[in-house]
């Protein structure tokens, strides 16, 4: 007789011939044969099939009324204890993908034992990868439907290919090969539509597992650049961004050239924030007056008074070619400091 079954046909027609119940110890038994039934991965429905028909071959023959309370106690104490098996063999899916993700994306890990972990979750870390992330106006986990329906969308459109997706820290994330950058595109496309107008940083690709955490970190900076500088671009590619890592990365150095730059905007009546806004506008819109005064909802005459009183100010005169590459570089380092701070 099968393992699972080991004992079943006793059970029952001990509790049949006496009209009782099964015991605490056969309940547990029939359990512990359900878990071991689910470890083996044996289907459920041909568990049930057999013990049906296990059933059936008891003699002598019980009362039909009492054979069916009994297989009813048994078979429901198996299917629970399978159900146990199961439930716990997700758990520990769950957080061994969870922990290999943690590693994935920070390098907490040997770099050669996560490659072999890689190809369980269906990664190859010997090829360049890179990672998409989106953030939206509230945090996602695995089993949101944000998350489960974009992970369905992207699956369902790229069948096959070794893409990883999952969240962090309320985030939603892909990782595709780098030479399919199609893969991440969608992903954003998706991501931007069901975030209800979140934000999505795709990092450069990058060869090997630290790669993946190189472009990882790539698009978490370029979500932080965004907010800091006011980007209004649903989607942001690392790989245009380059330039202010380089503009941050001496900060002391930045502080004084806005500092001593754009630090005569104080005395302006209001403040150097509307000045500061002004030259904003002015860069963004390729230097053309009339859209930075559009972006501002200003006349042109008015515009172009401010952009005097700028010149008096710094004695930098926005339309210099020299002078306007210094002013565009301290207003982006303004930005990037958050400059000129709630006390403007």
């Amino acid at each position: 007789m099968e393992n699972h079954l080991s004992g079943y046909p006793d059970v029952l027609l001990d509790a049949c011939s006496t009209g009782r119940r099964l015991t605490r110890t056969e309940l547990e038994s029939r359990r512990k044969a359900g878990e071991r039934a689910a470890e083996a991965g044996q289907p459920l429905r041909t568990l049930i099939r057999d013990h049906l028909a296990a059933a059936q071959s008891v003699r002598p023959l019980p009362e039909p009324g009492t054979l069916l309370s009994a297989v009813e106690q048994a078979v429901d104490a198996f299917v629970e204890g399978y159900q146990r098996a199961q439930q716990q063999a997700v758990r520990q899916e769950e957080a061994a993908r969870r922990e290999f993700i943690d590693d994935l994306l920070y390098g907490g890990s040997d770099l050669g034992r996560l490659a072999e972990r890689a190809e369980r979750f269906g990664l190859r870390l010997s090829q360049s990868h890179g990672v998409a992330v989106a953030a939206g106006p509230e945090p996602y986990g695995d089993g949101y439907p944000v998350a489960r329906g974009i992970e369905s969308a992207v699956l369902t459109r790229f069948p096959g290919r070794q893409i990883l997706l999952a969240t962090k820290d309320g985030r939603l994330i892909c990782v595709a090969p780098g030479d399919q950058p199609d893969v991440l595109a969608f992903f954003a496309k998706q991501a931007y539509a069901a975030t209800d107008g979140g934000k999505v940083a795709i990092g450069r690709p990058h060869p090997g597992a630290g790669g993946v955490v190189h472009s990882y970190q790539e698009a978490l900076g370029a979500l932080d650049l965004a907010q800091r500088m006011g980007f209004d671009g649903p989607v942001l590619h690392a790989v245009d961004l380059l330039v202010y890592p380089v503009l941050a990365r001496d900060r002391q150095a930045m502080s004084d050239l806005v500092e001593t730059t754009l630090g005569p905007l104080h005395a302006a009546r209001g403040g150097a924030q509307p000045l500061l806004d002004t030259l904003t506008a002015y860069f963004d819109s390729g230097c053309v007056a009339t859209e930075a005064a559009r972006r501002l909802s200003l006349s042109v005459r008015a515009f172009t008074y401010r952009l005097e009183r700028i010149h008096t100010l710094t004695a930098a005169d926005p339309a210099d070619p020299l002078n306007r590459y210094t002013l565009q570089t301290a207003v982006i380092g303004a930005r990037l400091l958050g400059w000129p701070g709630a006390d403007a």
